[in-house]
């Protein structure tokens, strides 16, 4: 069986692009693998806490009190999510050009020193290695404006998009897909064509995913 981790990051919880397109998603998943399971984690209804002078304390101390234990319980039950997944379903808004701050709370209290990663200076000028391998993350997300692309009118200005698979690398993120919707604020026709155009991306993604873990022996096959 093969588990997806879905992680919702609007702070709308209706009229939501980006829920709307992981309902789509994860309703086209089940329909094709039933037997998976979906983890469900709305960081945009429940922000997780952001991490503190104490946090930090708590997170590189070597043994820890009672208390430095619980400043941690969120983050280590998060870290089991991710730990379980193969495959994060990561749906979230671009908010001024960057992830919205209940996203940023939840990659704080994940990507963590000897829980998702390691740090050694043996290994030189890249000390850092994720703890965790051979993950998938499905980024889908919305955009107000359009043309963040090389050469378009906001090359350079989103800071979402790079931030979510820099970071996600730390948690044994192998294999990155995008799908976006753009033109938002617009509400024009190019609005619709780009919604309609993430839609449509979806079946086929989820076909080239399921697909290749169809071809994998034992437990984590388990096609519908």
């Amino acid at each position: 069986m093969t588990k997806l981790l879905r992680i919702d990051a609007s702070a709308r919880t209706s009229r939501s692009l980006t829920r709307s397109l992981a309902d789509k998603f994860t309703e086209s998943w089940l329909a094709r693998r039933s037997d998976d399971e979906i983890i469900l984690r709305d960081v945009g209804s429940n922000p997780p806490p952001s991490i503190t002078e104490d946090w930090i304390a708590a997170a590189f101390a070597k043994e820890r009190s009672s208390e430095q234990e619980e400043l941690l319980a969120v983050s280590d039950e998060m870290i089991a999510e991710i730990a379980n997944a193969d495959i994060i379903v990561m749906a979230t808004p671009m908010y001024n050009y960057g992830m919205p701050a209940a996203l940023k709370a939840w990659f704080d209290q994940v990507v963590r020193v000897d829980k998702t990663f390691t740090f050694d200076l043996a290994r030189g000028d890249a000390p850092l290695e994720p703890v965790f391998a051979g993950k998938t993350l499905v980024l889908l997300t919305s955009w107000g404006e359009f043309g963040f692309g090389p050469g378009e009118i906001n090359e350079g200005r989103d800071s979402l998009t790079p931030h979510v698979r820099t970071a996600s690398g730390y948690l044994g993120v192998e294999e990155f897909h995008h799908v976006g919707i753009e033109y938002q604020e617009f509400g024009d026709d190019r609005f619709e064509a780009s919604r309609e155009a993430a839609i449509a991306a979806l079946d086929p993604l989820i076909d080239r995913l399921a697909s290749a873990l169809e071809l994998l022996p034992g437990a984590r096959r388990s096609a519908a």
